[in-house]
């Protein structure tokens, strides 16, 4: 019997920074970029995160600390593909990410297909295994008054045979 890991990851940023808003590699036409040390792809993080959590290899903020020059605006993208290579390298292959972005604006569905083969592309996995959805918050809180965004994601790894 294989065995069978998951993670959870979380990221949030506020809108306000002066660059392109970007989400699972996706560019997304808005007037503000997210905040944050890399390019602020929170959507990116959190998988990232689920993926460190479910093979117990750290959290984002060990592996590209946001106090290190060499990550300032770095593409979200490289670092996923990184964690994606440590995976695999300590045993473990990625079933499943199952992602949902919060945020009242802006409208996220008509990119979420493009966010889901972004991932594929950068984990190597089908596209069937990666699931993005976009929710609001009903106006409740910092992000329902558009402050910023939160994204929760869920990985499943399966141990390949040589996981340590």
């Amino acid at each position: 019997m294989m065995t069978m890991r998951f993670g959870l990851g979380y990221d949030c940023h506020t809108f306000g920074a002066d660059r392109p808003l970007r989400l699972g590699g996706v560019e997304i036409p808005n007037s503000k970029g997210l905040t944050g040390h890399s390019d602020g792809d929170a959507l990116a993080h959190a998988v990232i995160d689920a993926l460190l959590g479910a093979t117990a290899l750290g959290d984002i903020g060990q592996l590209f600390p946001d106090d290190d020059p060499q990550w300032e605006g770095a593409d979200s993208m490289v670092l996923l593909a990184d964690v994606r290579n440590r995976v695999t390298a300590s045993g473990y292959a990625v079933v499943n990410i199952d992602a949902t972005i919060i945020t009242e604006a802006p409208r996220l569905a008509p990119y979420t297909a493009v966010m889901r083969d972004c991932l594929a592309e950068a984990l190597e996995v089908p596209v069937s295994a990666v699931s993005v959805k976009a929710k609001t918050n009903e106006k409740m809180d910092a992000v329902g008054r558009g402050e910023g965004l939160q994204v929760f994601a869920i990985a499943s790894v399966q141990a390949t045979g040589t996981a340590r």
